[in-house]
């Protein structure tokens, strides 16, 4: 019985396991690019950052007690060193070091010990501030990147301050009982302050979307499909990367098969696309019925020895302008069946089966059906186009791209050379 159990459970498995489409890799080199930047992000803030008050009291023997607040706590300089991030397979997360870290601080007190009652300002001095927070990836319900605190160490080496003000003294007299309390609250409340900052990340991360509108008839949905993969040196998500139509969304008669992203140590990040996210889309469009155009004479342009009308098309069919003489022409261009593209290594290759049906345009506008041809469109890795015509007319011609990036948008251009 339990191998039974055992091969429908690795059925129902295989069954719902799915491959991402796009694979996003980040490389330790990306990961300090990322560090530094939020480095300086962080001594910004901190600049313009008002902390939580400070409460507490200081005992004085076994009968007095001074209780004290310390208030609008801002940070006058901050000496903020540059954290050390890493990747941390063993949490399948991120571990973050800052040793160093000394802030001047100001800010005003209250202070009272029976019925006596003081205030003022002070100044204040943490150095030696440390800090060591490792954080889970993982992946949410709705398929968002989520970020867990599973551990966090806080400390400072020392403390001075000042107090100023009204019997300001009474404080004095236990500066150093003062300074001890204040080191520790300062580091009981480093973490929790790590954690909250987590969790917000963790919140906006929730109200992201996964699923964008392309254009007016395509959403591409980006979710993870599975847990981050974390190793030593870079960070690989997997994501769905499949394009649906907004008129008839459907799945595909396909699947997304497993592929690799290769390693590029010299890259901060690696973007790889499989075929199956190009051929959603075409499965899309075509499901939509808009892998279709209309082209007349006016979409010719005006150098070309050969026109959109019956007259032109003599050398071709000469039976057309004496069935249909001088007559405009328009060509219905279709795809009869899902274009579909293959990725190898330094290939690609599309084949799409194709039509033309080709329209006298009458003079009152009229369309006259003239012949059909069917085509088979094929994109093949020597950069060459072949169109396979049924019954016998075949050509060849050679075409040549190039594909860049700029101003973050993919761009590229064909040119026809023969």
């Amino acid at each position: 019985m339990l191998p039974n159990v055992l091969i429908l459970l690795a059925l129902i498995f295989c069954a719902c396991g799915q491959n991402p489409a796009i694979r996003v890799v980040v490389t330790d080199k990306g990961l300090q690019y990322g560090s530094h930047e939020a480095a300086g992000w962080i001594q910004d803030k901190l600049e313009v950052v008002t902390l939580p008050d400070i409460s507490g009291e200081v005992r004085l023997g076994f009968l007095a007690r001074i209780g004290y607040t310390l208030t609008g706590i801002t940070i006058r300089k901050c000496d903020f060193p540059e954290p050390s991030v890493e990747f941390y397979p063993g949490f399948s997360g991120l571990k973050t070091s800052v040793a160093g870290l000394n802030v001047a601080l100001a800010g005003g007190w209250e202070a009272h010990c029976g019925f006596v009652h003081g205030g003022g300002s002070f100044d204040m001095a943490s150095f030696g501030v440390g800090l060591v927070s490792i954080v889970k990836l993982g992946r949410d319900s709705g398929g968002h990147l989520s970020f867990t605190s599973v551990n966090c160490n806080a400390q400072v080496d020392r403390v001075d301050v000042r107090f100023y003000g009204d019997r300001s003294w009474l404080l004095r007299l236990f500066e150093e009982r003062f300074k001890c309390r204040i080191r520790r609250q300062i580091e009981a409340t480093i973490c929790p302050a790590v954690e909250e900052l987590i969790a917000n990340l963790e919140n906006r991360l929730e109200d992201m979307k996964v699923s964008f509108q392309v254009n007016e008839d395509l959403t591409l949905d980006l979710p993870l499909i599975g847990l981050p993969a974390v190793d030593a040196s870079s960070l690989h998500l997997g994501l769905k990367g499949e394009f649906y139509s907004i008129t008839s969304p459907e799945e595909p008669p396909f699947e997304a098969q497993p592929f690799a992203v290769p390693q590029q140590p010299g890259y901060m990040l690696s973007v790889g696309l499989s075929d199956f996210t190009v051929n959603s889309a075409s499965f899309s469009y075509f499901a939509a019925d808009l892998l279709q155009a209309f082209v007349n004479d006016s979409m010719i342009p005006p150098g070309s020895p050969v026109r959109l009308n019956t007259t032109s098309m003599a050398p071709f069919i000469p039976q057309l302008p004496e069935m249909f003489p001088d007559l405009p022409m328009a060509l219905q261009i279709y795809a009869r069946d899902v274009p579909v593209f293959f990725f190898r290594s330094g290939a690609v290759t599309l084949s799409s089966p194709c039509a033309a049906k080709a329209f006298a345009i009458g003079p009152d506008a009229t369309l006259i059906p003239l012949f059909q041809l069917h085509v088979m469109l094929e994109m093949k890795q020597n950069n060459s186009i072949w169109w396979d015509t049924n019954p016998s007319f075949f050509q060849d011609s050679n075409f040549s791209g190039k594909v860049w990036v700029a101003d973050g948008r993919l761009e590229g251009s064909v040119s026809m050379d023969k």
